[in-house]
């Protein structure tokens, strides 16, 4: 339990996964934690597609369940605050591993049309998490961030929610024993991909953070894409969320 503990999770809170794959993440993640009494797992795929795209999605599906975890299929990430199952329901910690809005044929991912659509997808699941929080309560985004993964500058897009970054963290896959990330989309949808450097993007709820100013703003971008004035904003401006936050 304690790696569970040190990236903020904690067997009494109330979580919601959203984005799984073969559930291996979710089902890792109850082992850890003793229990999946308090969890609500969900896929973007049918449990139909589910079984017949991953090997595992099955036996992973019915060990979760056994643990007591919620199991929700057909949900869309995106619109968390409108689905049925989950209106009216608070979390302490929201969790989307890896968020990607899927491979395009003859565009990379350094594609300016690509990152748009990537983009898009984590803001609009960022705006509906953002009300669905308990005092407290934080979104967690594992994200890639070499280049181009970082150009989505997602600590900005959550800022545009109202959400700011209390804590990055390593992520290491190795700390979730059974977990295998996948691909998710076309023949290869089984396979695994290299994850390479991550984080754990953690968020908690600000109603002030989308009155910022444009240059902390600016500052929240990618590493890759600020100069040293926008390094010193970035540094003044996570020390005093984290300042605010602690009050």
């Amino acid at each position: 339990m304690a790696d569970a503990q040190r990236n903020g999770l904690h067997l009494q809170h109330k979580i919601l996964l959203v984005g799984e794959g073969d559930f291996s993440f979710s089902l890792s993640l109850a082992h850890k934690l003793g229990s999946a009494a308090n969890m609500i797992s969900t896929s973007l795929d049918t449990k139909g597609e589910l079984i017949q795209k991953y090997n595992k999605a099955g036996s992973n599906l019915q060990l979760l369940k056994s643990m007591g975890a919620q199991v929700l299929h057909s949900v869309d990430a995106t619109q968390l605050n409108v689905t049925a199952e989950l209106c009216g329901r608070k979390f302490d910690r929201i969790i989307f591993n890896f968020p990607h809005a899927g491979f395009h044929q003859g565009r990379g991912e350094a594609s300016q049309w690509v990152i748009v659509q990537h983009k898009q997808l984590v803001s609009s699941f960022l705006k509906s998490a953002s009300g669905m929080l308990r005092p407290n309560g934080q979104v967690h985004v594992t994200h890639k961030t070499a280049q181009p993964f970082c150009c989505w500058n997602i600590v900005e897009l959550a800022h545009r929610s109202s959400l700011v970054l209390v804590e990055q963290v390593d992520f290491r896959v190795g700390d979730y024993p059974g977990y295998c990330n996948k691909r998710g989309d076309g023949d290869r949808a089984d396979e695994s991909f290299p994850v390479g450097l991550c984080s754990n993007f953690k968020f908690a709820f600000d109603p002030c953070a989308e009155t910022g100013d444009r240059e902390t703003n600016r500052a929240l971008r990618c590493p890759h894409s600020r100069n040293h004035h926008d390094n010193q904003a970035y540094d003044f401006a996570s020390a005093l969320m984290k300042l605010m936050l602690s009050r």
